[in-house]
């Protein structure tokens, strides 16, 4: 079989099969977008340890770091880019105020422009996470050529950090008493923008992702609770 198999892709790999189930998951039935932000915050989860898994490898191989390169971008471009838009696509659909708006214009201009204004900020999403992705994959090579180092910092904001914004944007809607659907959206919006801007981004350490994994984990916990407290009212 072509490819690499070792434990260097076991959580890159992980990350992609949480995504797409993630994805399936979200868009089954009327849509299930706090069920997809658990599998959002697992990617988030195998993506913070998997760098440093695959450094620990002593006698990895060129070929074996340029496709760990190449498949960890391509499964992030799912995980953090493909996920975060179905779990906004799924949110849209059992929106209350989306229904309001529906049941007051109907299938009419206003209704569908609306709705349809919000689906193309999800696709800009998913654009902006791809563009992103890419210009670090090229980035990153010509760096490696030169340097023997770790990444210090990052240009713009990473895709990964899409597995602590959304999950947390979707808390806005369990903690407040309002339907926050189009905050969520802006939310979105800004985070695409924020990948593809130039500026400069210290990248974490062990600390750091200590502290975002415990974040993700808070976050997890919330949304349990609230999710336990509202299935008993």
């Amino acid at each position: 079989m072509i490819g690499v198999y070792d434990y260097t892709v076991i959580l890159t790999f992980l990350s992609l099969l949480s995504a797409s189930t993630g994805i399936i998951t979200t868009l089954s039935g009327s849509g299930h977008p706090y069920i997809g932000s658990f599998f959002l915050l697992f990617c988030g989860l195998c993506d913070a340890f998997d760098g440093k898994i695959a450094r620990r490898k002593v006698d990895r191989t060129d070929i074996s770091r340029r496709f760990g390169i190449q498949i960890d971008s391509l499964s992030d471009l799912v995980a953090f880019g493909v996920l975060p838009a179905c779990i906004g696509t799924a949110l849209i659909r059992v929106s209350p105020f989306m229904h309001r708006i529906q049941e007051a214009f109907g299938d009419k201009f206003i209704g569908s422009t609306v709705r349809y204004v919000l689906y193309v900020i999800l696709m800009f999403y998913v654009l902006a996470a791809m563009i992103r992705l890419a210009y670090y994959n090229v980035t990153e090579e010509d760096r490696q050529e030169t340097e023997t180092e770790v990444r210090r910092s990052y240009t713009g904001l990473p895709v990964t950090s899409a597995s602590l914004i959304i999950p947390f944007a979707l808390l806005l809607n369990y903690i407040i008493p309002f339907d926050l659907t189009v905050v969520f959206i802006g939310i979105v919006m800004l985070t695409a923008i924020a990948f593809i801007s130039n500026f400069n981004i210290k990248k974490p350490g062990t600390r750091g992702i200590l502290i975002m994994v415990g974040i993700g984990l808070v976050e997890a916990i919330i949304m349990i609770i609230f999710a336990f407290l509202r299935s008993r009212i």
